[in-house]
């Protein structure tokens, strides 16, 4: 639990900072007095703490969870096993898990500009003269918290774990105190006051909502950063520690708006005593940095699940503890959320700019997770179909609701995720259709591989040793062994073809791991399963091939594999821009021998040219 609290909570921790005032603020020259404003933000938002994090993630898509993993994608690919899907309704859930996965990193990428800077900007409550000094603090912290991100999530989680259990306890110690002197604002958790503000005015309530959401963002790295941890302590931490402190908080800020309206713009540090601003501000800043670490490990799940599953290119993946499988690294895209943060702290340079910006994205993916936990619940679990009808078209109409009050602010800042995650979507649909086209060319030009063992003896000179043929297919000859074949005119005396195959899901049990076929003259096929959490290690999957009946001498195997150079065909199926794309994405991608594990010295790599 204080691990998980140390990674998993700290963006929705955090959404104190700007939550309620942003709430508040959205309600200003509506007509609304400034006591119906503070009641129904107040009412709106415990609302949305308890039925769209406590009621829909904690307690009912935790559930599902895929072997253990969570995540829009995770949580797509439960859903696309479900039986008696329609082909169309496949489809449906493969593009909303690629919309998901954008939108999720377009969040990824804003959550640490907008609570860093939320927290730094505590320093002009108590002296506008350290205005200037917001953008350098907030770079500084946010570059060295991605310089630290190789020490791994279990580091980070054991030291920041219990920074974040102190600023809970702040947040709900400061929050008491203030709902104490004015008790009243418990009658906020009363929903008449939400409504009474839709009645009196419609349009500003509507607005408003887009702020509201502000409370929930978080919620979705709860649930992808459930294979970190696991769900029983992150439900626990919600449960016991988190919402409370948070409930308690928002109801002390609301308590001193009332005392005080005009605090509206600084409604977190309201509650607070003159004494204490200053440690708040450092504890702030400790909490927004650890609500960063949170979206930027979910972001790393995220993106293994992805390269896994053939979404993205591949990338080099670290593992960064020894006894938690689900603790990894993924140094490029350190990198470029790196640059994506710098860049947009430097271009909107406060926070109250950024607030436009945010909260788009997550609801977007609230709606297509409603969306698949739905199909899980009715498909999977045979919950009662009106029950499931009902209860999710609910919380689909809420998250509906959510969405459509944050788009009112794409021309104040909305388009940025919205840019952020249509260029990622480009991104990931021309791999997709770029490797399509190019696994159906090399297949196309490709010998059967029946035909070439008819003819494998013939003045053929075979060598002691295993030759290990790294391909897409198994049903046709690799390209490096044919070049192999033609250049050196020998063939190795055993001969494995092997091909990686990432099943839809996890994990996969050892004893699925393995397929092995044996198909005479010193030829086996190796099929090697892994999950789209894992990362697949063919030398290791091939000692364990003795299991199955093929015994190799793997330390002195040899393994070949294609190093292919694509330019683009006279008569490309794709259009010149994706085909030019594709051939940029396909030569940054990571080498097979890193990717799949194999040892360095014992690599032979065969070029060949490719028109796609």
């Amino acid at each position: 639990m204080l691990g998980a609290m140390g990674v998993v909570f700290g963006d929705i921790g955090t959404s104190p900072l700007y939550a309620l005032k942003a709430t508040v603020l959205a309600t200003e020259g509506g007509g609304l007095h400034p006591h119906a404003a503070v009641m129904g933000s107040l009412s709106m938002i415990f609302w949305a703490l308890i039925l769209v994090v406590t009621l829909k993630y904690v307690l009912i898509i935790m559930r599902a969870d895929n072997d253990g993993e969570g995540g829009t994608l995770a949580l797509a690919a439960l859903a696309h096993r479900s039986p008696g899907l329609s082909r169309r309704l496949k489809g449906t859930i493969g593009i909303g898990a690629i919309v998901g996965l954008a939108l999720f990193y377009g969040d990824g990428i804003l959550t640490p500009a907008i609570t860093v800077m939320s927290a730094i900007e505590g320093l002009k409550v108590e002296n506008h003269a350290l205005e200037p000094w917001v953008v350098p603090l907030s770079l500084i912290i946010l570059l060295g918290l991605f310089v630290l991100q190789n020490r791994g999530s279990h580091k980070l989680g054991v030291m920041f774990g219990p920074i974040m259990l102190i600023w809970f306890l702040a947040l709900g110690g400061f929050g008491l105190i203030s709902l104490i002197h004015n008790p009243v604002i418990l009658a906020s958790v009363n929903p008449i006051y939400a409504l009474d503000m839709f009645l009196a005015e419609p349009w500003v309530a509507f607005v408003s909502l887009g702020a509201v959401v502000l409370a929930v963002t978080g919620c979705e790295a709860l649930y992808a950063d459930m294979g970190h941890f696991g769900r029983k302590p992150i439900q626990y931490a919600w449960l016991f520690i988190a919402l409370p402190a948070l409930l308690l908080n928002y109801f002390g800020q609301g308590a001193a708006l009332l005392r005080n309206p005009e605090l509206a713009s600084v409604a977190f540090f309201a509650p607070i005593p003159d004494w204490a601003h200053w440690p708040m501000v450092g504890l702030a800043t400790l909490a927004a940095i650890i609500a960063s670490q949170a979206v930027i490990t979910g972001v790393f799940s995220m993106t293994q699940q992805a390269v896994q599953l053939g979404q993205l290119p591949r990338m080099e993946i670290r593992h960064t503890s020894a006894t938690d499988y689900g603790q990894i690294y993924v140094p490029r895209l350190n990198v470029l959320l790196a640059i994506g943060v710098v860049l947009i702290v430097l271009i909107f340079k406060n926070s109250d700019s950024l607030l436009a910006a945010y909260g788009i994205a997550v609801t977007g993916v609230m709606v297509i997770d409603t969306f698949n936990a739905g199909l899980v619940a009715n498909k999977q679990w045979r919950w009662p179909f009106l029950f499931t009808f009902f209860l999710f078209c609910a919380m689909g109409f809420f998250d509906f609701m959510f969405f459509v009050s944050n788009a009112l602010k794409i021309p104040q800042g909305g388009w940025l995720p919205l840019l952020m995650a249509a260029a990622i979507v480009i991104v990931m649909d021309t791999w997709r259709r770029g490797r399509r086209v190019h696994l159906e060319k090399v297949r196309s030009e490709s010998l059967p591989l029946s035909l070439f063992l008819d003819r494998a003896d013939k003045n053929t000179t075979r060598v002691a040793g295993v030759g290990v043929f790294l391909s897409s297919r198994i049903d046709v000859v690799p390209g490096a062994l044919l070049h192999n074949l033609k250049h050196n005119k020998v063939l190795h005396e055993r001969v494995v073809i092997a091909k990686v195959i990432v099943q839809d899901t996890p994990m996969v049990r050892p004893e699925n791991r393995l397929e092995v076929e044996k198909l005479g003259k010193g030829f086996y096929t190796v099929r090697i399963h892994h999950g789209f959490y894992e990362t697949p290690d063919v030398p290791q999957a091939l000692e364990d091939a003795r299991r199955f009946g093929l015994a190799l001498d793997v330390p002195t195997a040899t393994f070949f594999i294609g190093r292919e150079t694509l330019v683009q065909a006279d008569h490309s199926e794709l259009p010149s821009w994706r085909n030019w794309l594709y051939r940029q994405l396909s030569k940054g991608a990571l080498s097979p021998a890193k990717f799949y594990h194999l040892p360095p010295n014992r690599v032979v790599e065969l070029g060949t040219q490719i028109a796609i």
